[in-house]
């Protein structure tokens, strides 16, 4: 019946799957089934998408009870005119190294909570995130998937066998991660060494005078600070943007949890 229901009307066919926030083959919108984890965040005209893969290690030789969390930002040329297909351009790096020290600086993630056992085993977080359609304010967009990502991953149990010392995975057990902060990044341009316009185009990223990202956290705390060189800010300005994020930061977080609480299983 449904086959044939689906030959008559796809249209419709699709319609009452997308209604229920699901497609016709079982997955959600816009995930990814093969990680663990994953987010479509559109910022302006800007898109890109963050998916989580986890994957077993064993801890580093001094960091016995810690796991990793590697994050990588693409800038494809499919994005934008302004990338070229080959190795990461300069702000494809640049961007990557904000997001982990976001990550880092912010603590969102207790990388103890990452390890399995002590100098045996931990979880490696590889964090990709694809700009699919470029239009500036890659940082602020690429935080936001990146938190959005984390909140929806899924683990498996993982156990190590005492007679065998292999490890044993469940895959019918799972846990969300214990995500202890929230950071929120919030760029703004600089114009004419005075004027601030938060959350920039491309246009209005190349016609500032500078920019400046300001990451915050649930509890109103500075998290960090990013100005890559341009028109240097007072300290009432920066002190105003401080503030702006802050208010931010409460209207994306809300948005994030709202969004994630929508697609979890009821």
């Amino acid at each position: 019946m449904a086959t044939a229901f689906k030959t008559v009307e796809p249209l419709e066919y699709y319609r009452r799957f997308l209604k229920e926030n699901c497609r016709p083959d079982g997955r959600e919108l816009g995930s990814i089934t093969t990680a663990d984890g994953s987010a479509l965040v559109k910022l302006g005209n800007t898109t890109v998408i963050c998916g989580i893969k986890a994957e077993l290690a064993a801890p580093a030789v001094d960091s016995a009870n810690k796991g990793y969390i590697v994050p990588n930002v693409e800038l494809p040329s499919l994005c934008s005119t302004r990338f070229r297909s080959g190795p990461p351009g300069e702000e494809a790096q640049a961007a990557s190294q904000f997001i982990a020290d976001v990550i880092e600086n912010s603590q969102m993630i207790a990388k103890e909570d990452l390890c399995i056992a002590n100098g045996k085993l931990a979880w490696v977080l590889y964090c990709d995130i694809i700009c699919l359609d470029y239009d500036g304010n890659i940082l602020d967009a690429s935080a936001f998937a990146l938190l959005a990502a984390l909140k929806n991953v899924q683990l498996p149990s993982v156990t190590i066998n005492e007679e065998t010392g292999l490890s044993e995975v469940n895959l019918k057990q799972k846990n969300p991660l214990i995500i202890r902060k929230h950071p929120v990044a919030t760029s703004f341009a600089i114009f004419d060494d005075t004027l601030l316009i938060v959350d920039p185009t491309a246009e209005e990223e190349d016609l500032a005078t500078g920019t400046v990202t300001i990451v915050t956290d649930d509890e109103d705390r500075l998290c960090s600070v990013h100005k890559p060189g341009g028109s240097p800010l007072t300290g009432a300005k920066l002190q105003d943007c401080i503030t702006r994020a802050i208010t931010r930061h409460k209207e994306v977080k809300k948005l994030i949890d709202k969004v994630i609480k929508s697609i979890k299983p009821k």
